[in-house]
């Protein structure tokens, strides 16, 4: 089947795919090819105990972190689309705060460091959100580019996958992994060295919890380690997500849902054998990666993850195929002398549903003067769990036109919301609560909820 390779390849040339990212996905295709799993097996790896502690650093370390920001630049992950969520543009761009967009409160707070922001970008968000960037009113220091695209593999054949009704539909990004592969082939990685930065901070761009932490920054320089990921405490929650693990050697490693094998879901869920997930916060010591890069054959080897899709995702029955990828933080398992970080819960809180937007715009949050926004200090690091019902809820438009106005949510645990409700303002959710309506539309009052409510 890896005769299929030439058609792979032509289409490849086709999109004058740059060669560096040609050869990583021929190792990922040829391992596709293969029939070996993609999988880490339960037996080959062993938890993580313990890792150093973000809350633990010595307060010394902020001032040497702020020392070292005339090295030190921001990276975002701007590829998504908030198609899940009904938008037709990039996700950053979504008002979080009042008018206030993602990207807008990260160019706040790298104007307020004094720092570049990097932002890696698909090809379907550059256009706009250059757009937006070039709006923005302040003084920042911006580099952009874009990740690659590869073909998606038809699941049958092996060869590139065909879709004439919507010919991008054949593409697929590569992965957050392709970071390290697309900071080299558009020249920001040389780029950020001649400036002299040199510490890198890389989340993802709905995140609004990571901000540029100084203690951390003055932690990850001091250390020494050429890559670090900030690794939090597991919950019920994050059962399905990345977990932190290490191999036969003591080794960190990061495995992802896709590499579970199907007999082992319950020890991959077990989140008291497996006590880390991944947060996709990380540091990269520039200098570190270059040479290692330099070294090698310049690209930085991550393990294949081998989605199963259909080439439409909106159409179950379009053609299956598989999307080859990686992931940006498996280079804990690559590159040399790296390290993870346990942070609180405050510095993942990834919108990724309308019912993480809605707990983000409501006061269990807040704008600190930094321009980061993070929960209230009552909240002590802990998020209220939103879920609406996704009959209802689940699109941005149908958010905004039945809670207009997010209700306080400061003293929330929990808030369910089951049916086709409206919110008055002055709504107040207390402790958990769960609120139950039919088909009909019908209006949540004013005043004050706990516990279960038929509306």
């Amino acid at each position: 089947m890896s005769a299929n390779w030439d058609a792979v390849a032509t289409k490849l040339a086709e999109a004058d795919t740059p060669d560096i990212v040609v050869q990583i996905f021929r190792q990922h295709y040829d391992h596709l090819c293969s029939g070996e799993e993609a999988t880490i097996r339960e037996a080959d790896i062993e938890p993580v105990d313990s890792v150093t502690d973000a809350d633990a650093l010595d307060a010394s370390l902020e001032s040497f972190g702020r020392d070292h920001l005339a090295s030190t630049a921001v990276l975002k992950l701007n590829g998504g689309l908030g198609t899940s969520m009904g938008l037709d543009g990039p996700k950053s761009l979504l008002p979080v705060r009042g008018d206030d967009t993602f990207l807008e409160l990260i160019l706040r707070q790298n104007q307020s460091l004094g720092i570049p922001l990097v932002l890696m970008n698909s090809f379907s968000t550059e256009q706009q959100t250059a757009a937006a960037v070039n709006a923005f009113s302040g003084d920042v220091d911006v580099i952009s580019f874009l990740q690659h695209q590869v073909p998606k593999i038809d699941a049958e054949s092996l060869m590139p996958a065909e879709w004439p009704d919507d010919p991008s539909m054949q593409w697929c990004p590569p992965g957050h992994g392709d970071i390290y592969a697309a900071l080299v082939t558009s020249g920001t990685l040389q780029t950020l060295l001649k400036q002299g930065r040199r510490y890198l901070f890389v989340s993802n761009a709905d995140n609004l919890g990571a901000t540029l932490d100084l203690r951390i920054l003055g932690h990850f320089i001091r250390s020494g380690a050429s890559f670090m990921m900030e690794v939090a405490d597991r919950t019920a929650a994050d059962r399905k997500g990345g977990h932190l693990a290490q191999d036969a050697d003591g080794g960190l490693l990061l495995r992802e849902k896709a590499q579970c094998h199907p007999d082992e879901e319950d020890q991959f869920q077990d989140i008291t054998r497996h006590r880390y997930f991944n947060t996709n916060n990380l540091w990269i010591d520039l200098h570190q990666l270059n040479e290692y890069l330099e070294q090698g054959d310049g690209t930085v080897s991550l393990p294949t993850i081998t989605n199963r899709k259909t080439v439409d995702p909106k159409n179950a029955h379009s053609t299956k195929v598989f999307q080859l990828e990686t992931a940006m933080g498996a280079a804990i398992e690559t590159l040399p002398n790296t390290d993870a970080i346990r942070v609180p819960r405050s510095r993942f809180a990834p919108v990724k549903t309308t019912g993480d937007l809605l707990a983000v715009r409501s006061d269990a949050y807040e704008v600190h003067s930094d321009h980061s926004v993070g929960l209230i200090q009552s909240r002590q690091g802990a998020p209220p769990e939103i879920k609406l019902d996704d009959r209802y809820f689940k699109k941005i438009a149908d958010l905004q036109e039945r809670i207009p106005v997010a209700p306080s949510l400061k003293n929330c645990e929990t808030l369910t919301v089951e049916g086709n409700l409206s919110f008055e303002s002055d709504v107040i959710i207390d402790g958990n609560v769960t609120l139950t309506g039919s088909e009909s539309l019908a209006t949540v009052k004013a005043g004050t909820y706990n516990g279960k409510h038929a509306i």
